[in-house]
């Protein structure tokens, strides 16, 4: 008499099998959900892209390798060079608790004088100007709906907070003010790029400066006609630097609480597609760049 052996049936998910069987899903622990967002992120990519966007990346150049977290040198382009031929949607993420765009209080966009290439200095009824290190954010910015081509006269908001850690508009000691808020209108080659200066690290959050991105320079004055909102991190080292200057000194204890793999935000971007690329020093200031390609279609 053959004795036949009956084997539990094998659980799956998406195709993939549970390393975990008797778990939740979201307890199959992290090499499993690592997984489950690359094919995500996969998949979207190239839902987004379509037959068209596919014969573009298939013609494209190979991009080069990642930046590494942490990393102020890369093989990403510097300030002035060309966009990356990589077509990758940047990240969605919340405009937080600071936006100045009128879905939490304050606006600046109604505000005659917000489109401006220097932030530094207050503008209309204000006049304070934003202490620090020196630093230009370069954008350059892709149009995923038309193959990646530059996005031409599409409208770039943005904001991040002073030398202290403070909001203008919202927080104490900068509610009168508006500094460290602009908007700049992308050129030919989908380039906006702002004066400001190095901002600091508070608790809980990596450094940072945050982006809106509106169809026009027409549509800024409602917030609902954003069509992309996002934040560019700022590389280990630079922040290390620019944190032993005086004025920067609450930075120092405050970074060595948080890192880009435990930040609420950037640990979802895998792929460093929010780490800026950063040349430069303390003394001649830094030049911060990201490529960011937008999809009007998602």
């Amino acid at each position: 008499m053959s004795i036949v052996l009956m084997t539990e049936p094998e659980l799956t998910y998406e195709g993939r099998r549970l390393p975990r069987p008797h778990d939740e899903v979201v307890d199959q622990g992290l090499s499993f959900d690592l997984g489950t967002l690359f094919d995500r992120r996969r998949a979207l990519r190239l839902l987004g892209l379509g037959a068209a966007g596919a014969a573009v990346a298939a013609c494209s150049p190979s991009p080069g390798p990642s930046q590494s977290p942490g990393s102020s040198q890369s093989s990403s382009p510097g300030p002035g060079s060309a966009p990356s031929n990589t077509l990758t949607e940047i990240p969605e993420e919340t405009g937080g608790p600071y936006p100045g765009d009128g879905s939490n209080g304050p606006d600046v966009l109604e505000q005659s004088g917000v489109v401006r290439s220097d932030i530094r200095s207050s503008f209309g009824a204000s006049n304070g100007t934003a202490q620090g290190v020196p630093m230009t954010l370069e954008l350059v910015v892709a149009d995923l709906a038309r193959g990646g081509s530059p996005f031409a006269g599409v409208a770039v908001y943005v904001w991040q907070c002073d030398r202290e850690g403070r909001y203008s508009m919202y927080t104490r000691g900068a509610e009168n003010q508006n500094y460290l808020r602009g908007v700049q209108i992308a050129d030919a080659t989908g380039r906006v790029r702002f004066t400001s200066i190095f901002p600091a690290c508070y608790p809980g959050r990596w450094p940072r400066v945050h982006f809106e991105m509106y169809p026009d320079q027409a549509s800024i004055t409602d917030a609902d006609n954003a069509i992309a909102t996002s934040q560019v991190a700022l590389p280990k080292n630079a922040c290390d630097a620019v944190y032993a200057q005086p004025g920067y000194g609450q930075s120092v204890a405050a970074l060595q609480r948080v890192s880009l793999t435990s930040d609420d935000v950037f640990r979802d971007d895998t792929n460093g597609l929010q780490l800026g690329t950063v040349t430069g020093d303390v003394t001649s200031g830094y030049n911060v760049l990201l490529n960011v390609g937008v999809d009007t279609r998602t």
